[in-house]
């Protein structure tokens, strides 16, 4: 078959494919034009989910009749005056959104310059150009893209229902009006007003909880830090709060929204120790930093970016977001009771499971009282609990601790402490869990991971893609208890394994780790793993629900909690406290 040159019109349809995907990406790429036209009020307007009507009107600088002629033509941008692909400064920057558009539906667009006379208006149907004509269109910019895909049924078979696509404009919308708290933003659908979000240029962060919820607001809290250059801002939801997917998590560098696997990868790692691993954090995080360093031009939708040095860009979202964890570990899900209520009712992110028999005991607590002492477990098999511990049975100083002093245990779990202004709701089995936990992760960090040594090394086999993934990170295996060396063409001998992961299926475990290096691009996978070991184990060997507690107890336990970092959550993210100030419970009774 002879080689022809195709049809310009068909280019550039097969063109339209990379940016075009589905109605939300031309939605995306108008709003974004709309955005870099200095608009102060964006209303987007959508009939049958996108696909019959999409109309988007800005009150932007506009264009001249110059500019409107060519913003059809493909590679005509005005988003990069200078000619430098390695500083932009704007959202639309490729100058293939108008052309790629017209390419697949009926285009319209009437535009007024600041300052002109009178406006103009053009007109595409499906690649064919008509000319311009005055317009008597006020101020900004109105484009409507009708029929879309209507020129490309192949594309419009793969299209999702209306719900679902209408469902994709409201999310790209909202990223977008997140990132643009000075702009007004709407959304409208056939079936009625979705939004409008009015501007709020003097407090960006009511954006965010326009768009997330004011219950977020109750539950989120600040991120500031810089690095290098970089700086990161915004705001991130409590481990008490999640969700059971990541569709709440927003991210930008430089007001560019974006989804990208490094940024999953660091949010993920930061809740690590807080949430289980089927439940998601809710952040709206920015990123600012020098355009040259960040490569935005690497996906036709514009939705990943690369940056010059990934890893210092990981280390201060996952360092910033631990460390602000840690300090707010103590926050409890709020003082009002029926907040209170809600928070216990979302910890429903992991099963509960009943752990082993405890080995905890209170003369190991460096917290005991000086001279207690018991036999470890049998003092606990007969006798009432310690259900009344009044005042003069703890040290004064107790109260004004921040957990309070330890006054009865209900149901054999819950331990209930006197505060200064209120009462805390002590979960025993949740509390201790976090207290083990830290003292496995330190015992690790001190004296590094446990070896064992295999009596006869494992011969492990594996693919090209797999050994390729492997090789660079050995080393670093080696730091985390697994000692690999090359065994010829496509295999690896294993000499040592960490002993906290017991008796492994070697071939299963290299294998998985492999796996996760081609996905993490680092050793972070083993290290995850051993973390969930490290979980499972502090589960095991904490004093479990059921078991009765003395009044010394109780409050060893109390400060423990006060000295551990994260102590506010469990390991799988449940509150392992709740907080009740003594104002809200008088006006739960009418006493305020």
């Amino acid at each position: 078959m002879p080689i022809r040159r195709l049809d310009p019109i068909l280019v550039d349809r097969i063109a339209a494919g990379e940016v075009v995907e589905r109605p939300s990406s031309a939605v995306k790429e108008l709003v974004e034009n709309a955005l870099d036209a200095g608009a102060s009020r964006i209303d987007v307007a959508i009939e049958e989910g996108g696909k019959r009507l999409i109309r988007v009107i800005d009150d932007g600088c506009g264009m001249d009749e110059r500019d409107l002629a060519l913003a059809i033509e493909r590679h005509a941008t005005s988003k990069i005056p200078d000619g430098d692909l390695t500083n932009i400064a704007t959202l639309g920057f490729r100058g293939e959104a108008l052309p790629s558009i017209a390419a697949v539906a009926d285009l319209t667009i009437e535009t007024r310059a600041t300052g002109a006379a009178h406006g103009f208006s053009i007109r595409v149907e499906s690649g064919e150009k008509r000319g311009l004509s005055p317009s008597n269109w006020p101020r900004g910019t109105k484009i409507e893209a009708r029929a879309l895909f209507a020129a490309t049924p192949a594309r419009l078979k793969f299209l999702k229902t209306e719900r679902t696509e209408t469902a994709a404009i409201v999310d790209v919308v909202k990223r977008l009006a997140i990132a643009n708290p000075q702009v007004r933003f709407s959304l409208a659908a056939d079936s009625g007003a979705l939004f409008d979000y009015s501007a709020c240029s003097d407090d960006p962060a009511r954006r965010i909880f326009q768009i997330l919820g004011e219950e977020f607001s109750s539950n989120a809290f600040e991120l500031e830090a810089v690095r290098e250059g970089l700086r990161l801002s915004g705001l991130a939801g409590l481990p008490t709060y999640h969700r059971g997917n990541a569709q709440m998590q927003y991210v930008y560098v430089n007001g560019r929204p974006v989804r990208d696997k490094l940024f999953a990868g660091a949010i993920r790692a930061a809740y690590l120790d807080y949430l289980s691993s089927d439940r998601h954090p809710v952040v709206a995080l920015f990123i600012e930093c020098d355009p040259r360093i960040v490569d935005v031009n690497v996906h036709p939708a514009k939705a990943e970016v690369r940056f010059a040095d990934p890893g210092l860009v990981r280390g201060l979202v996952v360092g910033a977001l631990k460390q602000a964890l840690a300090e707010k570990s103590r926050r409890s899900a709020d003082a009002n009771a029926r907040v209170a209520i809600d928070a216990l009712a979302r910890t429903n992110g992991a099963p509960y499971r009943a752990p082993a028999p405890a080995n905890w005991n209170l003369s190991r607590s460096p917290y005991a009282p000086s001279g207690f002492e018991e036999p470890p477990q049998h003092a606990f098999d007969h006798g009432a609990p310690m259900a009344d511990a009044r005042a003069h049975d703890v040290a004064a100083q107790d109260v004004d601790s921040p957990l309070g002093a330890a006054r009865a245990q209900l149901h054999e779990t819950y331990i209930i402490a006197q505060t200064l202004d209120g009462l805390v709701i002590v979960d025993q089995h949740a509390a201790h869990e976090r207290i083990v936990y830290e003292k496995f992760k330190r015992q690790c960090e001190e004296t590094g991971v446990a070896r064992q040594l295999l009596l006869i090394p494992a011969v492990v086999e594996l693919d090209e893609a797999r050994m390729n993934a492997l090789a660079p990170a050995l080393d670093e295996l080696a730091a985390l208890g697994l000692a690999l060396e090359p065994f010829g063409p496509g295999a690896v001998l294993m000499r040592e394994t960490p002993a906290l992961l017991g008796e492994v299926d070697c071939k299963r475990l290299v294998e998985d780790i492999a796996d996760l290096l081609a996905e993490d691009g680092d050793a972070r996978g083993l290290s995850r793993r051993l973390d969930h070991v490290l979980a499972t184990c502090a589960c095991h060997h904490s004093v479990r629900a059921g078991r009765r507690l003395s009044a010394p107890e109780m409050n060893a336990l109390l400060r423990e909690m006060e000295a551990t970092p994260g102590a506010g959550q469990c390991n799988h993210g449940r509150p392992t406290y709740i907080e009740l100030k003594l104002a809200d419970i008088e006006k739960l009774f009418g006493r305020r």
